[in-house]
């Protein structure tokens, strides 16, 4: 049955994201330099830049898409687009669904795809609570 390494696994796991947002926003220095920064400071002192600036960073975004979508040859379809955005809840839902029906059946499931399910779960879930 489910034991004390599980309870770690999806403790940890649940807990682990919204900790490590609270350090990287509590001790990590958040870095001053940033294109809103740069637009403020262009804008007071020299304002005839900023549409170059502006066209450079639209330019510096298409090219992070496209490196983000670089096993994409053309505009990938939508369902393309929703496959990709749904595997993660999908594998999150499949995983409560085996673990539950372990639990309720009591079915042996190899305890490494356990503890592999029980921290997607909870890592899924540990985000939602990081979120603003």
């Amino acid at each position: 049955m489910l034991g004390i390494l599980d309870a770690v696994v999806s403790v940890g796991s649940l807990v682990a994201p919204p900790i490590i947002d609270f350090v990287k926003k509590k001790f990590l220095k958040q870095s001053e330099d940033n294109p809103s920064a740069t637009l403020s400071t262009l804008a007071t002192t020299k304002p005839e830049v900023m549409p170059a600036f502006i066209e450079a960073q639209a330019k510096l975004i298409e090219a992070q898409v496209k490196g983000q979508n670089w096993d994409v040859v053309g505009q990938a379809s939508k369902w393309v687009i929703d496959l990709r955005a749904s595997i993660r809840p999908i594998f999150v839902v499949i995983s409560l669904i085996c673990v539950i029906t372990s639990v309720w059946f009591r079915i042996e499931i190899d305890p490494g795809i356990r503890y592999l399910m029980e921290s997607t779960i909870n890592s899924w879930f540990g985000s939602r609570l990081s979120k603003k």
